[in-house]
């Protein structure tokens, strides 16, 4: 990665670092910053699910978006997504909140910001992180790369489409999962058969979205 992607991704960095400098407590962990590069070949992603920054409750982000250890309480938004996956696909929610099983898998769980101060959503939104993951977006939904299914939740992750080239990918787009909205649409978006739909008819692979209970 070279350009401004870079560049931004050393602004954010640091930003970020100052922030824990001063005493601020940020989520999550330094070491899982970037969990959701480390845990998939960047050559092997299949699928990316997109979500906006780490949650600001204190052991709960840990690198991959909507994804939380196992023995914490599973958010509301993660228990909309097993709903959504249950209506679709017929699988049962897990007890955890682990997502894992689907990195591995090459599922890209992405945050547009990868840091946020506790209890404040949104807080590092303007620290670079943006410019840095729309470099990663734009990088995957070229037009040069392998097929692959985007699946956008609700505005946020919608305003990233236009980085997406929807004649080589397939770009699923739904409210969010947040039960704010997801009564709206989102349960019955069958995104996850609609994503291996779209992968298998482009002679791939499709994703095995059970989780380990």
């Amino acid at each position: 990665m070279s350009g401004a992607p870079r560049e931004a991704l050393t602004r954010a960095t640091r930003a970020a670092e100052h922030e824990i400098a001063l005493g601020k407590m940020i989520f999550p962990p330094r070491e899982h910053w970037f969990a959701a590069f480390e845990r998939i070949d960047p050559h092997a992603v299949r699928a990316v699910i997109l979500g906006q920054d780490p949650y600001p409750t204190p052991g709960n982000a840990m690198g991959l978006a909507f994804s939380v250890p196992r023995g914490v309480k599973v958010p509301a938004s993660l228990r909309n997504i097993y709903k959504a996956l249950q209506i679709d696909l017929g699988i049962a929610p897990p007890l955890h909140g682990d997502l894992s099983a689907w990195a591995e898998q090459g599922v890209l769980l992405l945050n547009t910001a990868l840091t946020v101060e506790e209890g404040k959503p949104g807080s590092h939104a303007n620290f670079g992180w943006g410019e840095f993951t729309d470099g990663v977006i734009g990088a995957l939904g070229a037009a040069d790369s392998s097929p692959k299914a985007f699946l956008l939740w609700g505005a946020h992750a919608q305003k990233k489409s236009p980085l997406i080239d929807a004649t080589r990918h397939a770009v699923l787009e739904a409210v969010h999962p947040s039960p704010l909205s997801a009564h709206r649409g989102f349960f019955d978006c069958r995104h996850f058969s609609k994503a291996n739909a779209f992968l298998r008819g482009n002679g791939l692979a499709g994703v095995d979205w059970r989780l380990p209970m």
